[in-house]
């Protein structure tokens, strides 16, 4: 015949495996990625502070980690209509292996400035001096073969994304996370 004090030790390891259980599950947040904290100034030469100083809770970041994945930047913008809706408020990330330096730095805005002479354009594009790896890492990315759609908030979590180029059913689903009340 088994104890009391059998049963009551069982009862408290079942329960203290399941709270373990419980406290190691992924929140949303581990399994959508968290935009890493970073400080830097638009274009237009806007500091800002991310995540808090995004324009807006919930912002579309169209992120891109080469010259060529700008094609599929501005498929999304003119897919989106975002010259034109002001219904969503987005920024164009640019994530750039951080130079070092702020000459450095300096020389990229520079180039950057170069390609997008409109005010409206720099207005809207926030370079990322970040290593390219631990931004991928840090947001939940699978790689920087392709631009990455995504719907961050003031904390910084990711709250959906999408890859590559614009698709009328990715868009669908990016403007349902916009969309969608946060109470």
């Amino acid at each position: 015949m088994k104890s009391t004090v059998t049963y009551l030790g069982a009862w408290l390891t079942a329960t203290g495996i399941a709270a373990a259980l419980a406290f190691a599950s992924p929140t949303e947040t581990s399994v959508m990625g968290q935009l890493p904290a970073f400080m830097s100034r638009t274009l237009a030469q806007r500091p800002m502070t991310v995540p808090q100083d995004l324009p807006s809770d919930r912002t579309l970041a169209l992120i891109t980690f080469n010259r060529t994945q700008k094609e599929q930047a501005e498929g999304w913008i003119e897919g989106l209509n975002l010259r034109r809706d002001r219904s969503i408020t987005w920024l164009r990330m640019p994530v750039v292996n951080d130079p070092g330096t702020a000459q450095g730095r300096d020389e990229v805005q520079s180039r950057l400035l170069g390609r997008y002479p409109r005010d409206d354009e720099r207005a809207n594009m926030l370079p990322v001096f970040i290593n390219h790896e631990n931004f991928v890492r840090s947001a939940g990315l699978s790689g920087t073969g392709q631009m990455v759609a995504l719907i961050v908030n003031r904390r910084g979590e990711v709250l959906a994304r999408a890859e590559g180029r614009f698709e009328p059913g990715k868009a669908a689903n990016l403007r349902e996370t916009l969309q969608a009340c946060t109470y």
